[in-house]
């Protein structure tokens, strides 16, 4: 799902903390924030990433992003076809996502989130 209110893009997938626990996952999350665009771009804009995964597995079960520009929220894609496939926050780490500096930096948001996440579950 991705929402506007004003100038903020909101997006989300899968299952937030309190989602997943009533569930039975017990789990791990990070959050980043990061520019929106290679940071060296005039105005690049920020966004905030959470992932959440499963401890022990590390399996991706869900995200969340609140940005200044609707290709921050877009970036939820990303989390989506993650979470649908099984991949853990170590797989998203070496996914080969699309790099132009007016587009993403050179590590996507959504690896920036995967590598703290991998970082937090001992993986990496």
């Amino acid at each position: 799902a991705i929402t506007k209110v004003g100038n903020t893009h909101i997006a989300r997938t899968g299952l937030n903390e309190t989602e997943a626990a009533g569930a039975g996952f017990a789990t791990v999350s990070a959050t980043v924030q990061t520019p929106v665009i290679a940071g060296y771009m005039p105005d690049p804009g920020t966004m905030t990433t959470k992932l959440l995964a499963e401890k022990g597995t590390g399996r991706l079960l869900g995200g969340q992003i609140v940005g200044d520009r609707v290709n921050a929220a877009k970036r939820i894609d990303t989390a989506a076809v993650a979470i649908w496939s099984g991949l853990t926050a170590e797989d998203v780490t070496g996914l080969d996502l699309s790099y132009a500096p007016p587009a993403s930096g050179v590590w996507d948001p959504i690896q920036v989130a995967a590598r703290r996440l991998t970082s937090m579950l001992g993986r990496g």
